[in-house]
């Protein structure tokens, strides 16, 4: 049996579900690939796809690079053709190119609120729905919840994730008084969810929080390390461009997975025409949200790019993906990770 055909076998059946039985597209969990570069000085790779035009791009960034790659789809509960959509752009790109890294897809971050009980079962069903679509990974963002009402929310929510042994991702939530630090805010969390015997598999924290001008290494250093004692690993998102040149600070500091958007908006923004971008922002001022993350809620809306247009597209975020990947010491994760899989299968 090849390397691949034994990396295959390891796909969550959620994923061999919705991919098909003819697929080789080696769409894994990211807790395995991260137990599979455990020691290595490399941080998964994960972008929020705003233009499904750029997929083409990733990917071949990713085999250019022979790294592994994480792709969102951040706003998975739009409608209920978002994930179809996204999900086919994907299997698309993946079946032309015969794409043979390892890959994950994350949905979200999903908003989360706390509801009133019988809105429980309405999110659980959501959660289901994103499970079913094939995903490797859920993003769940409580940052408008304390600590303690987080915990509850999540644990009466997690079900189908816990039922199919998927990891979840939790966005830091609200601090729980005024001039709490990161740590005062994550240690709560983390505790209730273990004792409730809820598994987290990373904690998310926007890249922002530890400053972008001057980077606060020791703040970085102390959450990595508070998250380490619970088995849980760091995500900084939402880098912006004048942050990208810390993401090999934050590889060295212990970071394991980095969800990079804006340049991947800007140049995906820049495709449409110029009448285009002036309506989105127009919406995005009034939506309180940037125009890249609007662009991935309306792209179905706008008309469709022309021919060149998309093949610009596609080349730069080629270009910006190689760039992350090398900066995040992500660059042969890809290979090797499989190799250690087909290695370890079983264990």
């Amino acid at each position: 049996m090849s390397v691949l055909d034994k990396v295959l076998s390891l796909r969550p059946a959620n994923a061999v579900a919705r991919l098909g039985p003819g697929s080789r597209l080696p769409l894994l969990s990211p807790s395995e690939l991260l137990r599979a570069l455990e020691g290595s000085p490399a941080a998964l790779p994960c972008v929020p796809v705003r233009a499904k035009a750029a997929i083409p791009g990733l990917l071949t960034a990713a085999r250019a690079e022979d790294s592994v790659l994480g792709l969102a789809c951040s706003h998975p509960l739009a409608d209920r053709g978002a994930t179809e959509r996204f999900l086919a752009a994907v299997k698309a790109a993946a079946a032309e190119s015969e794409h043979a890294r390892p890959l994950f897809l994350q949905a979200g971050p999903v908003r989360v609120a706390k509801p009133k009980p019988e809105g429980v079962a309405v999110q659980q069903e959501a959660i289901f729905r994103l499970v079913d679509d094939g995903f490797s990974l859920v993003s769940l963002d409580v940052s408008r919840l304390d600590p303690s009402s987080a915990v509850e929310v999540v644990r009466s929510i997690c079900g189908p994730l816990r039922e199919r042994e998927l990891p979840m991702e939790l966005t830091l939530p609200a601090r729980p008084r005024e001039g709490a630090s990161l740590t005062d805010t994550a240690r709560p969390l983390l505790e209730g969810l273990r004792k409730g015997g809820v598994p987290v598999g990373f904690l998310r924290v926007p890249a922002a929080e530890f400053g972008e001008e001057d980077l606060d290494v020791g703040l970085l250093h102390l959450l990595v390390e508070l998250a380490t004692e619970f088995g849980v690993s760091v995500t900084v998102a939402e880098v912006t461009e004048r942050s990208l040149r810390s993401l090999p600070t934050f590889v060295a500091a212990g970071v394991r997975k980095v969800d990079c958007s804006s340049p991947f908006e800007r140049l995906s923004l820049a495709a449409w025409p110029a009448e285009a971008r002036a309506l989105l922002e127009q919406k995005a001022e009034s939506a309180g949200m940037s125009p890249g993350e609007l662009l991935g809620l309306l792209e179905e809306q706008l008309p469709a790019l022309e021919t060149a247009a998309r093949e610009r597209l596609e080349a730069l975020s080629f270009t910006e993906a190689t760039e992350m990947i090398s900066l995040l010491g992500a660059s042969k994760s890809g290979w090797r990770s499989m190799v250690w899989l087909a290695e370890h299968q079983g264990e």
